[in-house]
């Protein structure tokens, strides 16, 4: 397509400016420019929906710039692409549609208002209405908006009952607009509206939200599609994003902007995760026969069981994983169960992770409400620290989740539902992975709640701790396979600690600090059990005996037989238990002899490797011949 306009097309243009500059309103002379209102250099049409007619002053001083305002200040790349982008969909495709799908924590707000920032700039809105999930992460909308535009955003839920508090610019909950769809469709219809979906895949065309939006921001004039997710689990078509035969939402490339985890990732605006597999057995007994069970083995039921149906639906490895187990006076958990296991690797990890990032938080994702209140109690066996806990029926959830965003002293937060899309909680580091539902999106959900960057020197790395249960184990692969080379990042046991109150860094056994002289905390001595295998004394809340390597073994009726970890997947590679324990114990030395190269390059590259991959890459390593033996081998040596 060529740069110019044509003669007719600058003849039309003129007309259409009545004759006038389109910026200044002066008369047009006989050499008035014909301008790009999307530049040409940025990938703008030579069409008359992209055109306009400017005296030659204000084209010279607009050059082939987009016309942005001050709020794209500090703009990421992908957030300054991402803008140009919309603009030039808008300005020239005619559909009203533009799609962010980019991964969680990369900064879809921001993105996403300064697009409407722009359209208000240019006069093409009037105003901006945001739908969000939940009324916590309309507060963050409202927060992020009058922060960035310097305007403020009235919010609304379901629970609100007149709009009589709502200003220009608003955000609401999906359940708000069921219930008042009139009222926006009057806004839409009376001045013109840039509608902002905050993970819209909410809103199934069939379902009472998605119909309520439809009618109500039929009259919009732009729609603002933000999704990290943009597959529902049911296979319902969502609102305004037509899906192919797989499922899978789509909508032109033109009109879409898409950032991946693994770019994300790559860019430095999200962590890298690894994903624990965390293994067991059970010991199902039922009248004379005793069933073992667990994530990787087919139960073999005799064909002749007079129960054999009821028996093959109850031998189901993840429902027994979420089956709570108590000590004998019934309200105890029980401390050597599979999710208390779980809990001890989580707690660990959270420990290590500490010492690098002093405010890191886990997040535990449970299935029901007894189930939350059983991994609090799990959590204060294990840690003697008090867990926050949010579900459905706790009173004013929204503020229990600020309150631990805000506050670093509280190490675990523990939800049921109420901590999924939206919620920026960038503190949070380590996930234990316990849902009711086993979909793809609640696993991408959650995974985007603990891989979010604290800032440009966070080098930590997510962990996700998950039953070894096929189904996660191929979204973890999924997710890893989307990682580019360049999105390696090591899982450390850092040689130091950090300080917490002055960020100096420590040696990792450090009793205060160097830097401002903060005592730190002793640690708590470890808890000892007695190995089963070898009867030495070892740590309680670790899964291999210290003295022998025994992994532990308990024996219970219809519940664990064996919880252990099952080794991890890092960068899309299963790595056996033993490895990981091989690299865990050497991992210390590992960071600091990175820390301790000359070479910018060497370090560069070696701190992008998984820690746990180390003892992989060594024996590789050892397998290469060295320089002496190469040249020993050479043509007419007897021993070539």
């Amino acid at each position: 397509m060529s740069r110019r306009f044509s003669k007719r097309q600058r003849r039309i243009l003129a007309l259409l400016a009545s004759g006038r500059c389109s910026e200044c309103s002066e008369p047009l002379g006989p050499g008035f420019h014909a301008d790009h209102r999307h530049p040409y250099s940025h990938g703008g049409p030579t069409i008359l929906r992209n055109g306009q007619a400017l005296c030659a002053p204000c084209n010279l001083k607009k050059a082939n710039k987009v016309n942005t305002t001050r709020n794209t200040n500090g703009l990421r790349d992908w957030q300054m692409q991402c803008l140009h982008k919309a603009l030039a969909w808008f300005e020239t495709s005619g559909d009203r549609h533009f799609v962010i799908n980019a991964a969680p924590g990369a900064g879809k707000t921001r993105a996403a208002i300064v697009i409407a920032a722009e359209l208000l700039n240019r006069g093409l809105i009037e105003r901006v209405v945001v739908i969000a999930p939940r009324g916590g992460v309309v507060d963050q909308w409202s927060s992020a908006f009058k922060q960035i535009i310097g305007r403020p955003m009235a919010r609304l839920t379901g629970q609100d009952d007149s709009m009589a508090a709502v200003s220009e610019h608003v955000c609401a909950t999906w359940s708000a607009v069921a219930g008042l769809a009139d009222a926006f469709q009057a806004i839409c219809r009376a001045r013109s509206t840039m509608v902002i979906c905050d993970e819209q895949h909410h809103a199934a065309i069939t379902a009472a939200w998605g119909r309520a939006a439809d009618s109500a921001f039929a009259d919009a004039s732009y729609v603002l599609v933000l999704t990290g997710t943009p597959v529902r689990s049911d296979g319902a078509q969502s609102l305004w994003l037509p899906h192919n035969e797989a499922g899978i939402a789509t909508h032109p490339v033109a009109g879409t902007y898409t950032l991946t985890y693994g770019e994300a990732v790559d860019l430095g605006y999200c962590r890298p995760a690894t994903f624990h597999r965390h293994w067991g057995r059970f010991s199902v007994v039922e009248g004379d026969h005793s069933f073992e069970v667990s994530s990787d083995d087919k139960v073999p039921v005799p064909h002749d069981h007079p129960a054999i149906a009821a028996i093959q639906k109850t031998l189901d490895f993840y429902k027994l994983a979420m089956r709570l187990e108590y000590e004998p006076d019934g309200t105890t958990p029980l401390r050597s169960g599979y999710q208390a296991a779980m809990i001890d690797e989580a707690s660990l990890k959270l420990d290590d992770l500490r010492m690098q990032m002093p405010g890191a938080g886990g997040l535990v994702i449970a299935p029901s409400i007894d189930a939350a209140g059983y991994f609090a109690k799990l959590i204060k066996l294990v840690e003697n620290e008090e867990a926050i806990v949010v579900h459905s029926n706790t009173p004013n959830p929204d503020a229990k989740i600020s309150r631990f965003r805000n506050d670093g002293d509280i190490r675990w937060l523990v939800s049921v539902g109420m901590v999924s899309e939206g919620i920026d909680i960038p503190r949070l580091r380590v996930l234990v992975f316990l849902p009711k539902g086993q979909t793809e999106l609640v696993f991408r959900q959650a995974l985007g709640r603990v891989v979010r960057s604290n800032g440009p020197d966070d080098r930590t790395r997510a962990y996700v701790v998950m039953p070894a249960w096929k189904v996660f184990e191929d979204y973890a692969r999924r997710i890893e396979d989307d990682m580019p080379a360049g999105g390696f990042s090591q899982e450390e046991r850092s040689a130091t600690r950090l300080c917490p109150s002055c960020k100096e860094s420590n040696p990792r056994d450090a009793k205060e600090c160097c830097g401002c002289g903060l005592v730190f905390p002793a640690p708590e001595p470890p808890t000892l059990r007695v190995c089963s295998s070898c009867h030495a004394l070892t740590p309680a809340r670790a899964s291999r005996c210290q003295a022998c390597g025994a992994l532990e073994h308990a024996t219970h009726s219809i519940t664990l037989a064996q919880a252990a970890r099952a080794g991890v997947i890092a960068r899309g590679v299963s790595i056996n238990e033993a490895d990981v324990v091989l690299a865990e114990a050497s991992a210390a030395q590992y960071v600091s002899g990175i820390d301790a190269s000359a070479d910018l390059r060497v370090t560069s590259i070696l701190s992008r490797i998984p820690v746990e991959l180390m003892p992989i890459l060594a024996r590789f390593f050892a397998g290469i011949p060295s320089q002496s033996d190469v040249t020993s081998n050479t043509p007419g040596d007897p021993s070539a």
